[in-house]
């Protein structure tokens, strides 16, 4: 009997948020799901991440209104969500009660997995968000964010990982935002992770630097379970290696997985359709990743940001300074929210010219605690002349709560309970939303 690999269908969230900036629109998604419900897949990857925002903010669609959707007419498959821990789907922390909320709304709207992660590794960060999913009755998929630094080291990872496995995770996750992990790290991590922490574990990667099909290999050799791929439409590039490649490349072996080739082919044909109306952009591979670690999503925005400025002819030292911030403040993984701390913080050092004159609130929430314990010390520099204390415990503890409030502020825009999250999350989108809402009823 095969032991085959699982895969895991990114193209309704990750890859079209790694290419289009998340502004797929839920009606041309329906176009492409039968196919996607019948093809064979692990799990779909339908939700949270960026979509939530994008949605709101840019396409005037309700997210849990598409969480619906898609759950009606994907009637076979597993749908997943990524969940940034105690940031759910924004860009700070909430207290407990929004999270324990949030997580059981999602889960009751047709969410099987929850992929819960932390920009920090912070396990204390994590705690809430998988009693919550465990409680719900869906599967809480504990991640190890990926990255390489003078204070990263497998024996680190390996050591999160049974963290999260004794607060009650079903699986881990591996999940290389930039593209950045090699074969060889791959072999040894999911070897390791396999035998150390005995939880089926998943791979998520990048195919930025372009090595991402390798590292796929090797971790399908060292036993992964399961990994990350999107259709060839919307693959390559910043999103994740091609379904349809992979499946083809596995076929006669012992992992190959049980996927329906024909019908992703037919499912990449509808897609291909349906993209006429975007502008996906080419998608080349971006080796300087592998120097700077700077996710391609990030880059693209810190280019824009600077171009804004009439500054764009500093584009060259702004790549230079993300890692001399990432140093001085201890190396944390460069993915949300710690991509928009650090690149937006970089971007003020090159701008003004004076490296930190100008500090951001979320820069001195980080460097006081408020995001949680930084993988390595922060430059004692940057605590100078700040008046905030800096906190050592777990920063939802300090936290009040909060559902109760925002329902009564929101109160005459409810239709539906999951408003209040909305509201809670993103407060003046969500407004704007609500009275647009009311207006065409």
């Amino acid at each position: 009997m095969k032991n085959r690999v699982g895969i895991t269908e990114t193209v309704l969230r990750d890859a079209h948020q790694s290419l289009l900036a998340t502004r797929l629109k839920t009606n041309d998604m329906l176009e492409v799901v039968e196919y996607l419900d019948q093809a064979g897949f692990y799990s779909l990857e339908v939700w949270g991440g960026a979509t939530f925002d994008a949605s709101l903010r840019y396409l005037n669609e309700d997210p849990w209104e598409r969480l619906r959707t898609l759950r009606r007419v994907l009637p076979n498959s597993k749908l997943q969500m990524l969940l940034r821990g105690q940031n759910l789907v924004g860009y700070r922390q909430y207290p407990d009660d929004v999270v324990r909320e949030f997580v059981q709304r999602s889960v009751d709207n047709g969410i099987d997995i929850i992929r819960i992660f932390d920009a920090l590794n912070d396990p204390r960060n994590l705690e809430c968000a998988v009693e919550a999913t465990k409680k719900a009755g869906a599967h809480a998929q504990g991640t190890v964010v990926y990255t390489v630094s003078p204070v990263h080291t497998i024996d680190g990872y390996v050591e999160t990982a049974q963290r999260l496995r004794d607060m009650g995770a079903d699986s881990i996750c591996i999940k290389d935002m930039a593209g950045i992990m090699m074969p060889a790290v791959a072999s040894e991590l999911v070897t390791r992770l396999k035998k150390e922490v005995g939880l089926p574990v998943q791979l998520h990667c990048h195919y930025t630097s372009g090595v991402a099909s390798m590292t796929y290999w090797a971790a399908i050799q060292a036993g992964v379970d399961v990994v990350d791929t999107a259709l060839s439409p919307l693959a390559m590039g910043t999103s994740q290696p091609p379904t349809e490649s992979l499946v083809a490349g596995l076929r006669g072996t012992e992992r190959e997985p049980e996927l329906d080739l024909e019908v992703l082919n037919k499912a990449a044909g509808v897609m291909n359709r349906v993209l006429e109306d975007y502008k996906v952009p080419s998608r080349g591979v971006d080796t300087q990743v592998l120097i700077s670690q700077i996710p391609g999503g990030m880059l693209s925005n810190l280019r824009a940001q600077l171009e804004q400025q009439k500054m764009g002819h500093k584009y060259d030292e702004l790549v230079q300074e993300v890692p001399r911030v990432r140093e001085d403040l201890g190396y944390p993984p460069l993915v949300t929210p710690m991509s928009q701390i650090v690149g937006v913080q970089s971007l003020f050092n090159v701008v003004t010219g004076k490296r930190y004159a100008v500090k951001s609130k979320e820069l001195k929430d980080y460097i006081t605690g408020w995001y949680g314990k930084s993988p390595a010390p922060i430059k004692p520099e940057l605590l100078e002349g700040e008046t905030n204390t800096v906190i050592t415990d777990r920063p939802a503890d300090h936290f009040e709560p909060l559902l109760e409030k925002a329902r009564q502020e929101i109160s005459e825009f409810v239709e539906q309970e999951e408003d209040v999250l909305t509201y809670i999350l993103y407060p003046e989108v969500a407004k704007a939303f609500f009275v647009e809402r009311k207006k065409n009823k």
